[in-house]
């Protein structure tokens, strides 16, 4: 039986009787001596394996004592040299900057500060720069307008205080702040290097010297003119030199007119007359041309002295102001298209018949009683005499084409959504009662829509609308050419008529005029055929005319086309000589000596291009009074 078997007999045998025995008594620990003094060891004695002994390794707890004797002899070594010795070390923490002044001026005017530098060091400050930086303008922010003052203060003793008065002037809107940094820059005994203190003082400006208003409206429709007030007051006790007010469009916007008028462009002031407490009141018209519905617009209004380098710009800004604008959908409209196109601006010839139409609509979802448009037409190229309109009445006296009620059936009571056209048309004219040509022949339109809206109860509301269209007129260019034998420039040479193989030469000349309107980039470009030779004589001199052997192409680059060239002052024209030399299969005919000729240049005040074509010239010169009649024909 195993042991397994006699354990179980054991605990399900109900015979089994346990024996029970008496608890052990714990053996007392083995007694070790104690050696009486250190030294005593038994020199046979061994470490022991044994698990209860634990051998004590004590070089790791000398090391680390050693370690912390030495670190602390060395920081008090080094407390003790930077106590006696390390005193000449300057800190930026000991140098003080402070600012005596008021921390408020009036923009423009003097402002005294005393700047006060102490150095508490143990050791001077060498070679010491005060810097003072403040804006210029109002709304500096660039390094440009960034105003600089460098004095040198030499050296700054150890405990010493050096004061320094300055004045600055600044410029700003009221109730805004001004930044000004002062800085030191100074060296060290033993060093090269600039070591820089910096402090920042800030000045409230509680006026300007020119306080600005703006107002327009809020909200404005596409194409509707618009008033703009600006009003300039000059604060400062003296009169300001050189001082502009400039006014910045956003794009779309199309100035009209101002009361005054502009000094510079379109959008620059001169306020150089304005008194001390004096005002300065500019209106200004104009509109957003094809602008879109939702759309802001910012208008800004500059004043300031002007650039040393730029006399249409700003140097140094005094104050500023901004108004935006949103552009909303007209309740009624109506615009006006010239020649089926819908523009900021048209130009047009000046013998041709200007047709216009008026294309107009309520955009309201309710109706509209006595609608009536006008078209008022001004301006020094309109042919009063010239103007017709369907159903609409021109009255002479207003220049105005009225469209109402009683000539528009359906304008009593205009529904919803409804629209509809109207057509006009007029004729300019480029001279004036004199018969002298006009400068900067133009006609401006100017169409108005106005109706009344049913409000709450029987209240009505007045609506009304207007845009300002011109028509600029282009100016009359005249384009001469001819050819020339007997009378001409030059004296020509070869027989007349033509003899076959035999060389005749003949002279072309150019003439242009031109009325009204400066022309520029005018060019003529024409071709020599391949029987005819450039002799490379010309006349005058003077006149820029080139030719290129290789295309065979005679260009005379005239430049500027002055108004008056050929009316009010001498026309403008160049003569070169051409050599033609007939085939035998030329006979009998009368060749071109010089293909078709093209004028192009660009009106500088319609902006618009010019382009005139004349056609070839050849042996028939018509324009040669002394030419025989049968002289043209080639003859062998």
């Amino acid at each position: 039986m195993n042991r397994v078997e006699e354990m179980k007999d054991r605990l399900f045998n109900n015979s089994y009787k346990t024996e029970i025995k008496p608890p052990n008594v714990f053996s007392p620990l083995p007694s070790k001596e104690v050696p009486e003094s250190w030294g005593q060891e038994d020199s046979t004695n061994e470490v022991s394996t044994s698990p209860n002994k634990f051998p004590m390794k004590t070089s790791h707890f000398k090391k680390f004592f050693f370690f912390s004797l030495l670190f602390f002899l060395g920081a008090t070594g080094y407390a003790s040299h930077m106590f006696f010795a390390g005193g000449n070390i300057v800190s930026n923490k000991n140098i003080d900057i402070s600012v005596l002044g008021n921390t408020f001026t009036a923009g423009g005017e003097d402002l005294s500060l005393i700047i006060e530098i102490t150095n508490r060091n143990n050791s001077a400050l060498d070679l010491v720069d005060l810097v003072v930086e403040y804006p210029r303008s109002s709304s500096a922010s660039a390094l440009e307008d960034t105003e600089r003052i460098r004095e040198s203060l030499g050296s700054i003793p150890a405990g010493g205080v050096r004061s320094e008065n300055l004045k600055v002037v600044l410029y700003g809107e009221q109730g805004s702040k001004r930044k000004i940094k002062i800085s030191i820059e100074y060296r060290v005994e033993g060093s090269n290097a600039i070591f820089v203190k910096n402090k920042e003082y800030d000045v409230s400006i509680n006026s300007s010297p020119i306080n600005l208003s703006f107002e327009a409206p809020n909200q404005v429709s596409s194409n509707q003119i618009m008033t703009l007030n600006v009003k300039a007051i000059l604060n400062a006790n003296k009169v300001v030199d050189d001082v502009l007010l400039k006014v910045d469009y956003p794009v779309g916007f199309e100035y009209l007119d101002a009361q005054p008028a502009p000094s510079l462009g379109d959008n620059i002031w001169s306020l150089d007359d304005l008194a001390p407490g004096s005002e300065r009141n500019i209106v200004i018209s104009g509109q957003m041309v094809d602008a879109t519905p939702g759309e802001e617009k910012t208008f800004r209004v500059w004043s300031g002295t002007q650039s040393l380098n730029d006399k249409s710009s700003i140097g140094v800004v005094f104050n500023s102001l901004s108004n935006l604008v949103t552009i909303n959908k007209a309740s009624i409209e109506a615009k006006l298209y010239v020649g089926g196109a819908y523009e900021r601006q048209y130009s047009s010839g000046s013998k041709e018949t200007i047709n216009a139409e008026i294309r107009w609509v309520n955009n309201l979802d309710t109706q509209i009683n006595d609608m009536e448009i006008r078209a008022k037409l001004f301006g020094n190229a309109l042919d009063r005499k010239k103007i017709t309109a369907e159903r609409g009445f021109y009255n002479s006296s207003l220049d105005t084409i009225v469209w109402d009620r009683n000539s528009e059936r359906g304008f009593d009571s205009v529904g919803p959504g409804e629209s509809g056209s109207l057509i006009f048309s007029f004729l300019p004219s480029t001279t004036s009662v004199t018969g002298l040509s006009l400068i900067d022949p133009s006609i401006s339109i100017e169409v108005s829509i106005s109706g009344k809206q049913s409000g709450d109860g029987f209240a009505l509301n007045d609506l009304s609308n207007k845009e300002i269209k011109v028509v600029k007129i282009s100016t009359d260019v005249g384009f001469a050419t001819k050819a020339l034998y007997a009378t001409s420039a030059f004296v020509n040479t070869g027989p007349v008529p033509p003899k076959a193989e035999k060389e005749t030469t003949y002279t072309i000349v150019w003439s242009l005029s031109n009325s009204s309107n400066n022309i520029s980039k005018a060019s003529v470009r024409s071709f020599l055929p391949p029987w005819v030779r450039f002799t490379g004589k010309i006349s005058p001199g003077s006149e820029d005319v080139t030719y290129d052997a290789g295309t065979k192409q005679i260009v005379w680059n005239v430049g500027n086309l002055p108004k008056g060239s050929g009316v009010s002052r001498a026309q403008k024209e160049v003569s070169f000589q051409v050599a033609f030399t007939p085939s035998l299969s030329q006979v009998g005919t009368s060749p071109v000596i010089i293909n078709d000729a093209v004028l192009t240049g660009q009106d500088d005040f319609a902006k618009v291009n010019v382009v005139i074509n004349k056609s070839s010239l050849s042996t028939r010169l018509i324009s040669d009074a002394n030419f025989p009649v049968s002289g043209s024909e080639v003859v062998e």
